[in-house]
């Protein structure tokens, strides 16, 4: 792709999300998500593949079914109550619609099939936009609406997201699949908690954010689309895939690693609010998550592949350190103990 066209796309990625997440128009709020949803277009579809142009079509179909609801959930809104301000979204089939509008963005069970596919058809930096930076002011607009939405909806939801989300991660062999049904697990932890606690499912999306960060840029820069690929990349880069061992197990929620951190509290608030059964339920449902992420990890570290010869692993090679990957491994490893810290900020 053409730099100056990059330029302009990831340009227009950046104001379409600023504009989302400073307005309490909800106008404002439509236009940037409509320019977030053009400029990515670009981006999936730039390889010219017709999985990627398929992907690029069904994005575009999904996202605008979704802007179009929100839309109206917020024309229904102004209708009844005369308020087009975003937290002043009170009326509960505007509310009702606005929910459904949000999952489909994010992609939310049920509204959920349109992601792996999408994911799967985008290359591994595009993947990247479309987990974290796509899914920021949709996010934000749930921040700004938690105290009228529904919590049985969004509880409902979040369950039916923790237990798809990694049961039908089980039998993938694609990577790209399984981190899109990883993010759908994790989005079922931020949904669970948005209404009772909007600071905790915000902190949750920031660390889920750095360790996707991670694990997407050591496979982009090992080149891993599939579990095959991963089984070789011991011999040839033992350093990154030992990171990503321990990346993976933190995404997964470890201790002591930083993913135990958004897991742990809010399980804490949950049983603050009562409901003792939704954590354990969603704790459970974690299991599954937890297996396919020790998949991949004895995939990438413990596997060998088959070789005649025997040969010492190169462990000090000439390549140049890659600085981002390194920062975002180091944190998405070893923010726990300083967790007392993140909480006072919050």
């Amino acid at each position: 792709m053409n730099p100056q066209a990059k330029l302009i796309f990831t340009t227009s990625l950046l104001l379409g999300t600023t504009i989302t997440i400073s307005s309490n128009h909800w106008i404002l709020a439509w236009t940037g998500l409509e320019i977030n949803t053009l400029a990515i277009l670009p981006l999936i579809s730039k390889s010219h593949h017709p999985r990627a142009v398929e992907a690029a079509t069904k994005y575009f179909l999904v996202q605008a079914a979704a802007s179009a609801l929100l839309l109206f959930s917020s024309m229904t809104n102004a209708w009844y109550t005369g308020q087009w301000d975003i937290t002043q979204l009170t009326h509960p089939t505007s509310c009702l619609i606005l929910t459904s509008a949000i999952a489909i963005k994010l992609g939310l069970v049920p509204f959920h099939f349109w992601f792996p596919e999408v994911l799967q058809g985008s290359p591994l930096t595009t993947g990247l936009l479309l987990s974290k930076a796509m899914k920021f002011p949709p996010i934000t607009l749930l921040f700004m609406t938690s105290q009228s939405l529904n919590s049985t909806l969004l509880t409902t939801m979040a369950i039916l997201s923790a237990a798809l989300g990694g049961w039908m991660g089980l039998n993938q062999t694609q990577t790209r699949k399984i981190l899109a049904f990883s993010s759908i697990s994790h989005l079922g932890w931020m949904a669970i908690i948005i209404t009772y606690s909007p600071k905790l499912a915000l902190l949750n999306f920031y660390l889920y954010t750095l360790m996707t960060a991670a694990v997407f840029l050591t496979m982009d820069s090992m080149k891993v689309l599939k579990l095959s690929t991963l089984m070789t990349s011991w011999t040839k880069s033992p350093a990154l895939s030992t990171t990503l061992l321990l990346t993976l197990l933190s995404l997964a929620g470890l201790p002591p690693l930083t993913g135990f951190l958004p897991k742990w509290l809010i399980i804490q608030e949950l049983t603050k609010q009562e409901m003792p059964l939704m954590a354990t339920a969603i704790s459970l449902l974690s299991l599954l998550s937890l297996f396919f992420y020790l998949r991949l990890a004895y995939c990438s570290t413990i596997t060998l592949p088959p070789h005649t010869t025997n040969h010492m692993k190169r462990w000090h090679t000439h390549k140049p350190v890659n600085t981002q990957i390194a920062i975002l491994t180091t944190l998405s490893i070893m923010l726990l103990p300083i967790s007392p810290i993140i909480l006072t900020i919050m």
